[in-house]
């Protein structure tokens, strides 16, 4: 099968409706219960990823901004934590109901600055909001421990702190999700914070704190920094004994960098980093459900997610028909811009992320891939755009396999036994996720312990959930997000002793 999938051209400027959304988002910086401009007035760009027109210009902050936002943060850090934890959990419960009366709005903004279809920015917005309702829940559940000590000697009181003022540095790929999964368990945990989120998408952050301040959120709790001079911003964030917290989501050598600044002060970390995520499906796995499971684990969000399937590992007596059933599938979607009918892959978020998915697809037909469709960047359009792509025999030593894609590319190597399945699912620095499919219990039931990811999807490609832990093992980060574990990332633990 060649040829590729409809291509829609995108219009230019924002319509009546996008131009009255995006004059509502704030333009500054949140600081102290204040909008305010950046210390000198510097600004920053926002861009359509599907047209390349700058859509909005908002402040950039600078180092003395973000002296000041934790300034604020640690001013409002005694009064927040001594919050009554039901008061703390209402007010995520009120944010979590506004956000879902506002859906349709949070929805087209994150597509305008991100370029994801609006189905698929509708699905954000519910997920990010029940980050909301979910810790809402859990604030009046943080509990501890009392008893006896073993020698009958004296009482243990176990019993949970909120850990401090917290550090919050987002991706730009959820503009949404990514913000409430982190502030939701800092706030229900009586955290205060500085969110500082990435500058190619900064404008679903600021609405959303408009939205926190608008349901009552109490000045200095949650501080907001959007800047393009990141490192002049960060570093003294990180650096200051009063930081308690830090936590990150984005690639692995970002995150390593941050973790060794964070050594000085010994300051406590959540990094969710890079993933490399297997895909196996076994000769035996019911085709239509992997091939289902397929699109949503690759092309959701274009590919740009960091638990995108990376590697299809497909067993060879079913990988010609799995190919082509999931050509088939990718030959019927519409390429365009996230507002457009129908769209299912909208732009990459910006032509240096078309160049990386495009050097990646080349280097694996050097080296014999077959490509069974797509293949190529979108020319003509204004934005950046990269066809959905499905290659097979890939070979072992391509680069393809070895780097995270985040663009719509389909790799497929082919195995034959199960331990060579999971020596190939094994074989990456990285942990996060990983999808498996097979119609047999017992093999579904080994492969949860042997192939190494902090997450698995068995006979699903879709595993993302409020009230799950969200996380990876080895260079894909440390800590989890979401379910039962995610607010203990943002508490600390003390013991006391009462003599008898």
């Amino acid at each position: 099968m060649s040829g590729t999938s409809t291509i829609t051209a995108p219009t230019g400027s924002p319509d009546a409706r996008e131009a009255e959304l995006l004059a509502r988002v704030p333009s500054g910086l949140f600081i102290g219960g204040k909008w305010i401009d950046s210390a000198d007035g510097s600004t920053l760009d926002v861009f359509d990823p599907s047209t390349g027109t700058r859509i909005k210009t908002i402040a950039s902050a600078r180092a003395a901004d973000g002296v000041a936002a934790l300034d604020a943060a640690v001013a409002a850090e005694q009064s927040w934590a001594s919050t009554a934890p039901r008061v703390r959990g209402e007010i995520l419960r009120r944010a979590f109901d506004l956000l879902t009366e506002r859906a349709d709005d949070f929805a087209l903004l994150m597509t305008l600055e991100m370029g994801k279809p609006l189905a698929e920015a509708r699905g954000e917005v519910a997920y990010g909001g029940e980050f909301l309702r979910w810790f809402s829940e859990e604030a009046v559940r943080i509990s501890g421990r009392y008893g006896q000590n073993p020698e009958g000697t004296g009482t243990m009181v176990v019993s949970q702190r909120p850990v401090g003022p917290c550090f919050l540095i987002t991706p730009w790929n959820f503009p949404l999700a990514m913000a409430t999964r982190k502030i939701a368990p800092a706030l229900a945990a009586g955290c205060t914070v500085v969110i500082k989120p990435a500058a190619l998408t900064p404008l679903t952050t600021l609405m959303f704190v408009a939205l926190l301040e608008e349901v009552g959120l109490p000045a200095g709790v949650v501080n907001v920094l959007t800047t393009s001079h990141t490192a002049e911003v960060s570093d003294p964030i990180i650096a200051d004994p009063r930081l308690r917290k830090l936590s990150f989501t984005g690639s692995t050598p970002v995150g390593v960098s941050l973790m060794k600044q964070a050594a000085d002060t010994v300051l406590r970390t959540s990094m969710e980093l890079g993933g490399n995520a297997p895909f196996v499906v076994f000769g035996d796995a019911d085709l239509d459900r992997a091939v289902d499971g397929a699109v949503a684990a690759k092309f959701r969000n274009t590919g740009q997610a960091c638990t995108a399937a990376n590697r299809f590992i497909v067993h060879s007596s079913v990988a010609g028909a799995f190919a082509d059933r999931l050509a088939t599938r990718v030959g019927a979607m519409i390429v365009g811009r996230g507002t457009g009918e129908g769209v299912n892959i909208g732009p990459l978020i910006n032509d240096k992320a078309v160049d990386k998915a495009d050097a990646l697809v080349l280097d694996a037909l050097s080296r014999g891939a077959r490509l069974v469709i797509g293949g190529a960047r979108v020319e003509g359009t204004g934005g950046s755009f990269y066809e959905p792509t499905v290659l097979t025999s890939v070979a072992r030593d391509s680069d393809i396999l070895r780097d995270e894609i985040f663009g719509p590319v389909v790799t497929i190597v082919e195995f034959e036994t199960e331990d060579e399945a999971v020596a190939l699912a094994n074989n990456t620095e990285y942990g996060l996720a990983s999808y498996v499919f097979t119609d047999d219990l017992a093999r579904g039931q080994r492969m949860i312990d042997r192939i190494d990811t902090g997450m698995m999807g068995l006979n699903t490609g879709l595993i993302s959930n409020a009230a799950a832990p969200f996380g990876g093992v080895k260079q894909s980060g440390l800590g989890r997000e979401g379910g039962l574990e995610g607010i203990h990332e943002y508490l600390s633990t003390k013991y006391t002793l009462i003599p008898r």
